[in-house]
């Protein structure tokens, strides 16, 4: 459980500085693409495709960090009205779904970008699988993830947010 909990916590910190790296760029790339269109009368033609990458990126590697840390949605409020024994088996339900969850987003992020690897973005010159393998690298986090509290809850701990 040690284990995992350390490489959990350093991957949930890892997806959040992507997250922000991302939204950083994608800020950037929306600010600059605006100014080359009003103020140059330039518009570059890779900007929007590159800002639709990194939205792609802070969506899904943003989730995953939530998803460690306990800040997605799940079911607290009906969960805070049950008896201790129910409100396990709620919190285990809500890990097994997050955790099901992450392999179907992996899984079908993955035969995606596997259908569209020959395929190009022309505008950025490289494979249109950039847009689906951010997916399956978030899908495997929402399992680990997933697992690491489900054990937690099994043993009776606490995972300590990797923002703490």
């Amino acid at each position: 459980m040690a284990l995992l909990t350390a490489l959990n916590s350093l991957l949930a910190r890892l997806a959040m500085y992507v997250t922000v790296f991302c939204l950083l760029g994608l800020v950037g790339v929306v600010v600059g693409s605006v100014f080359w269109r009003y103020v140059l009368s330039d518009a570059p033609a890779w900007s929007e495709q590159v800002a639709l990458l990194l939205v792609i990126n802070v969506a899904l590697f943003g989730a995953a960090a939530v998803v460690r840390d306990e800040g997605h949605i799940g079911m607290e409020s009906l969960a805070a009205l049950l008896p201790p024994a129910p409100r396990a088996v709620v919190s285990q339900a809500v890990g097994v779904i997050t955790a099901l969850f992450g392999v179907i987003l992996s899984w079908g992020c993955m035969t995606m970008a596997e259908s569209v690897w020959m395929n190009g973005i022309p505008t950025l010159g490289i494979s249109e699988a950039c847009r689906y393998l951010p997916g399956v690298f978030a899908g495997v986090l929402f399992v680990l993830f997933s697992i690491e509290h489900m054990l937690a809850m099994y043993l009776n701990r606490v995972v300590v947010p990797s923002w703490h």
